[in-house]
């Protein structure tokens, strides 16, 4: 349901998306057939497109032409594709939006390289646009993402991290690949130096709103919303924001040192779930969203006049308010 009210916001653009959508298939074709299929399991999981409609809602503000914007969108959407897959064997997740993962259909060693295939694809496919700043942005980009993957690991059941810890592991897991791309989608399309400042900071701030939701759904939504165990991120070791404002709460750490010898029973996950509902946390973590979500929407209002603002509103608040 809350997918297809995204849809409805950019309906406009569903000819556009339908385009980035056979070009994707294209891309992740491979003379592997293990290569193959486990790439397409992958894209026929389906996905929010978030990344894409950010390209071309940037791409809005300059010199728009689909054809060009396909060559930027589909990299992004591929890189944000094989981070699902690297997470997912990090994670040891066997589910993602109610279908078995590739580690899990497959085996590590197959998701692994099958991240890395979608990964060079992505380079492949930038190197259509001639534009030196496009590849330094995606370079860099890409960089930032994998060290946010080791930061990741290495963040696991660690318990005493603070605020400034999480922040910066949700911008390289989520923020910037939602930044990049409306700045990439901006850059490809001439748009001015002043515009495409404001367009970055934009996706950067909903980027951090709509990952601080998503860890508040991960607690808040049912097991069949979810396409997977309510609090599953907890489960694999990711402490998100909910978790980490009640660290130190004495009923909350029985809990906690259950889940940390993975001796919780489903009783207890239940229990646990429950109480971390009610909890002040929930309420915090919303209104931390709320202030990424407020200066996102300021970054649109020091936009120069364009149709598209409303739009880019819309979708911002969709992602900032959506309820799984």
């Amino acid at each position: 349901m809350e997918k297809m009210k995204l849809k409805l916001l950019y309906s406009d653009l569903k000819s556009d998306i339908d385009i980035i959508e056979r070009e994707l298939e294209k891309a992740v074709d491979s003379s592997s057939y293990l290569i193959n299929d486990a790439s397409l399991h992958l894209l026929q999981a389906g996905g929010k497109r978030i990344r894409p409609i950010f390209v071309l809602l940037g791409a809005k503000f300059g010199d728009y032409d689909i054809e060009k914007m396909k060559d930027v969108a589909v990299p992004l959407e591929l890189i944000h594709m094989a981070s699902l897959v690297h997470d997912d064997v990090i994670d040891d997740s066997d589910m993602r939006r109610g279908r078995p993962t590739v580690k899990s259909q497959w085996n590590n060693r197959v998701a692994m390289y099958t991240g890395d295939f979608i990964f060079a694809r992505a380079l492949e496919y930038i190197t259509k646009l001639e534009d030196p700043l496009v590849h330094q942005i995606l370079a860099r980009t890409m960089v930032e993402i994998v060290n946010g993957e080791v930061i990741q690991i290495e963040d696991k059941f660690r318990l005493d991290q603070g605020l400034k810890d999480y922040f910066r592991r949700i911008k390289r897991k989520t923020a910037l690949l939602i930044s990049s791309s409306c700045e990439l989608g901006a850059v490809a399309a001439g748009v001015d130096a002043k515009t495409v400042r404001h367009l970055k900071r934009f996706g950067y701030f909903v980027g951090m709103s709509f990952q601080i939701i998503d860890d508040v759904l991960d607690i808040m939504a049912t097991d069949k919303e979810l396409g997977k165990p309510a609090g599953s991120d907890l489960l694999q070791g990711n402490i998100t924001l909910p978790i980490l404002l009640l660290k130190d709460d004495p009923e909350m750490q029985p809990y906690l040192v259950k889940v940390f010898a993975g001796t919780l029973t489903e009783a207890e996950r239940q229990n646990m779930l429950q109480y971390v509902r009610k909890s002040h946390a929930i309420e915090q973590a919303n209104r931390m969203s709320d202030k990424y979500l407020k200066k996102a929407l300021q970054e649109i209002d020091a936009l120069p006049k364009h149709p598209v603002k409303k739009k880019l509103r819309d979708v911002a608040l969709f992602m900032g308010k959506r309820k799984f």
